[in-house]
């Protein structure tokens, strides 16, 4: 016999009624505790969440499934997971809101005319196929359900930038010109950073790349022959693990110019550090987030994780990924637990019509007439030139960047 349930459980939006606990392995960028707790307090289930850097939660997803009933990080992932039968595929008649997600993971774009970029495109990892592959064509199941996204680049304090290099003219070749030497740093992690420094290496003409999202072996060694001839000549100043180094490193001045993410931005702006977020002219490094369901979860848990799953892309999560500057997969369900000026100024590309605050909500993140770097949402993530992405060289590439590391 079933208790009644509670008033506080019959308002919540997504009831899985019992002793239900999610175990969600993922990295900080989703796994905040503010989610957490809300997410317990409107789904009425126990949560626990792992959260590890980018390529231990690659392992884990891959190697230990059982220990994990959520797997939340990168659609370039599924090249890992999918293979290794660690996650199962996700029902698309059981996702609420699926009408409401845009094109941009379903057909690989927001606009018809914008670019799909090179690289792990979302949509072609996305549906299930009929021999149990995945790929672009629509299907009934998913292996990840799209979520949070953004584009990258790089950032530089304003009050370091040297004569000559025009704000308006930003290119990824900065990263590598002599005038900012002694001062770069780059993210270390082989499958992201050598993305940025090929981006770089491309953009300042000393080497040619026929796909930039599937390098092959020469192509590889030319790369980090070039970027280990920097390295000696001590053109780069640090290589960062984790958004806390990248936002030190440039407090303290060591670096002025760097890989970076929007947290580290975030956090350079509460310390009132003025810093630039690049809108490259040769476009942007992008990534897509979602959640995927552990192989071994069945019955209530199942349940459970699907409640998670739609809890997700239901409004109220996207306005916190708005204001740590990422998008949702379904923006109109978020618009409306967001101010018309946060609207505005993080989808709008509109300057701030008040201060606005930041993911904790308490501080005032950005100021009154600040405009985002790069625009609006449209023109953002229309001007994408890379998605973070598994090569086929993969494990060489790893191998050769380990080099360039330890050089």
């Amino acid at each position: 016999m079933h208790e009644a349930a509670s008033p506080k459980e019959r308002a919540a939006p997504y009831v899985n009624r019992g002793p239900v606990t999610l175990r969600v392995l993922g990295t900080s960028v989703t796994l905040l505790e503010s989610i957490r707790k809300r997410a317990r307090e409107d789904l009425g289930i126990r949560l626990t969440f792992e959260v590890l850097d980018g390529v231990a939660a690659q392992q884990a997803g891959v190697l230990t499934p059982d220990s994990f009933d959520i797997y939340d990080q990168w659609f370039h992932n599924v090249d890992f997971v999918w293979p290794a039968n660690a996650i199962q595929p996700i029902q698309v008649d059981r996702i609420k809101h699926w009408d409401m997600i845009n094109d941009l993971p379903k057909t690989g774009r927001l606009t018809p005319h914008a670019p799909l970029g090179a690289g792990s495109n979302p949509v072609n990892l996305l549906y299930v196929q009929p021999d149990g592959s995945y790929g672009s064509r629509p299907s009934g199941h998913i292996t990840m359900l799209p979520v949070s996204h953004n584009v990258d680049s790089f950032g530089y304090r304003m009050d370091m930038l040297p004569k000559g290099l025009d704000i308006n003219q930003e290119s990824w070749s900065w990263l590598l010109d002599k005038r900012w030497k002694g001062l770069v740093s780059l993210q270390n992690d082989s499958a992201i950073g050598a993305i940025d420094a090929a981006l770089a290496a491309k953009a300042a003409g000393l080497v040619e790349f026929e796909d930039l999202g599937n390098l092959s072996v020469a192509e590889i060694d030319c790369l980090i022959d070039c970027l280990i001839n920097l390295k000696r000549q001590q053109h780069f100043r640090a290589f960062w693990s984790n958004q806390d180094q990248a936002s030190s490193d440039m407090v303290r001045g060591r670096v002025g110019i760097e890989s970076l993410w929007s947290p580290a931005m975030t956090d350079l702006k509460k310390r009132n550090i003025k810093v630039r977020m690049a809108a490259p002219t040769e476009g942007y490094r992008a990534w897509y987030g979602g959640m995927s369901i552990s192989r071994h979860v069945q019955g209530r848990t199942l349940d459970a994780a699907y409640d998670y799953l739609n809890w997700w892309i239901s409004g109220w999560p996207g306005s916190v990924m708005a204001r740590q500057g990422y998008y949702i997969s379904t923006p109109e369900l978020t618009r409306p637990h967001l101010s018309a000026a946060e609207w505005d100024f993080w989808y709008g590309g509109q300057p701030a019509a008040k201060n606005l605050p930041g993911p904790d909500g308490s501080s005032d993140l950005i100021h009154r007439g600040e405009i985002r770097d790069g625009g609006d949402y449209q023109t953002r993530m229309s001007r994408i030139a890379v998605w973070n992405t598994v090569m086929d060289e993969h494990n060489y590439l790893v191998r050769r960047w380990n080099d360039f590391m330890s050089a």
